[in-house]
């Protein structure tokens, strides 16, 4: 068939890819059911002209065995099934368990022998001020300490990174492997589990910090002696996970968010978890600097409460973020350091989605947040935090993807690095949804055909290049500083109903 697209218009297009299920290799580290997997992605491909898919790869499945005793091999047999087809992957750096968050449907722990650490101390996950532990994810705490059979958690993620380069070193040199997306808390995402599900959280609760196990009791203390304060404690007063911000002492207006002690506790705590992300995606970089293949970090789309003076739902996730205060441009500014894309979701919501107690602002949160890595001079690429089918969804997408639309004449102004839809399922392939799905994919390319010359599109990779300078405290002080986000349109030019 005779490929259609005008080069300048082609300029706009920004790459579609589809998250693959779960479960894809299963928990017992089997590609289960390769034939099906391969129809779907044939017609994602042939009749749709996705660019590629997104996969975790789960840490809790390669290194189940033992330290060091990682098995590569369905994961191999996965990736070179997509690589016939002719797509693209991003690879996931799962060091997250799944189940337990939205939408998770199986259930991969991480790896037992790491757990069984965690059955003699119990502080190495994150911790709520009652006590209950979280075992999705290590905490910060334990970053540096080398608790797992001689080595630290940044070095278990470094070494699992450094086995996957080796495994798929001919995908990452092919440039089928396009993207390195590095786990850096639960669900993938750079933030602390403050609304865990599996702890009885609901939806629009503030949720709780998560910083009172002993490792980081201790760090925090160290931090306040520093400062002056040793009298200073971790907050008492933030109530628990489904309260609301002003049944609180912490978000209430005039709380002790605004105190000079909650103004030290939300520094350290947010700079803990930037921190963290710098460290790993600053292994990341030294793993993968010079070869074709991007870095990207996942940031959560903590939308609800975001209306409220405290923004008590973001503060607890670990993003400082109020009024007069920016949580998310530093963590564009760690980004940049490593050249790093930033990952956003929420991306289908609108305001009106939720009840107005929510206080929830999905719009103007995707706004500020793909603003401001946009000032930091770095990419954005996002997803679709539920799933979605219809078209209220999709040209909300689409206008995030292009906020000022189209440029007839070349590269518009602000443009979106790829969009992941969020997910393969069954229920895509129903008539009238994969009518409405191919739209998007077709609109996503600015109605151009699928063009596989990433060059034609600006989406060239180069080799990954070192890391440019060392972050400091002082880039995250300065990058909080306030300012303004761009100008979205009121709606897309590209509707898929339109």
């Amino acid at each position: 068939m005779a490929v259609n697209y005008n080069e300048k218009l082609l300029l706009n297009d920004v790459p579609v890819y589809v998250m693959l299920p779960l479960g894809v290799v299963n928990v017992e580290n089997v590609f289960a059911d390769p034939e099906t997997l391969e129809m779907q992605l044939k017609r994602l491909k042939e009749e749709a002209g996705v660019d590629g898919v997104m996969v975790d790869v789960w840490w809790g499945i390669i290194e189940s065995k033992g330290p060091k005793q990682y098995d590569w091999t369905a994961y191999k047999t996965l990736f070179q099934l997509i690589a016939n087809l002719g797509l693209k992957i991003q690879a996931i750096m799962s060091f997250h368990q799944c189940g337990g968050n939205v939408g998770d449907v199986v259930t991969i722990p991480i790896p037992k022998w790491v757990r069984d650490v965690g059955d003699i101390d119990p502080d190495i996950y994150y911790t709520n001020r009652k006590g209950t532990r979280d075992i999705e994810y290590l905490s910060i705490g334990v970053d540096n300490v080398p608790l797992f059979a001689g080595r630290t958690a940044v070095q278990m993620y470094s070494d699992y990174m450094s086995s996957f380069k080796e495994n798929m070193s001919e995908l990452l040199e092919a440039g089928v492997i396009v993207d390195i997306e590095v786990g850096l808390g639960p669900a993938g995402e750079l933030r602390y589990p403050s609304y865990p599900q599996s702890q009885g959280w609901v939806f629009p609760g503030i949720g709780e910090f998560q910083c009172y196990d002993k490792y980081m009791k201790k760090d925090f203390k160290e931090a306040a002696a520093k400062a002056g304060h040793p009298e200073w404690e971790l907050p008492e007063d933030a109530g628990e996970y489904n309260d609301k911000p002003e049944e609180t002492g912490f978000f209430k207006r005039n709380g002790t968010y605004v105190s000079e002690e909650g103004k030290f506790f939300l520094t350290w705590y947010s700079n803990k978890l930037i921190f963290h992300g710098d460290q790993i995606i600053g292994e990341a970089n030294k793993i993968f600097a010079g070869l074709k293949v991007n870095l990207a970090a996942k940031v959560s789309g903590i939308h609800w409460l975001y209306n409220h003076h405290s923004h008590a739902a973001e503060l607890t996730a670990g993003y400082y973020n109020l009024f007069k205060r920016d949580g998310y441009r530093p963590i564009a500014r760690m980004l940049s350091k490593h050249y790093g894309i930033l990952n956003f979701t929420c991306l289908e919501m609108r305001d009106t989605d939720n009840t107005a107690e929510a206080l929830s602002a999905p719009q103007e949160l995707v706004q500020e947040v793909l603003s401001k890595a946009w000032k930091e001079g770095i990419e954005v690429a996002g997803e679709n935090a539920l799933e979605t089918y219809g078209a209220k969804g999709y040209n909300q997408i689409l206008l995030n993807a292009r906020p000022n639309g189209v440029n007839p004449n070349g590269k518009p102004k602000l443009r979106m690095y790829g969009f992941t839809y969020l997910r393969l399922s069954d229920t895509v392939f129903q008539e009238s949804n994969f009518e409405l799905f191919k739209k998007l994919v077709r609109k996503m390319h600015a109605d151009q055909d699928y063009c596989g010359d990433a060059a034609k599109y600006g989406h060239e990779i180069v080799p990954l290049k070192t890391a440019n300078s060392q972050l400091t405290v002082g880039d995250i002080a300065d990058a909080a500083q306030p300012s303004g986000a761009f100008k979205w349109d009121s709606e897309t030019d590209m509707k898929v109903d339109g």
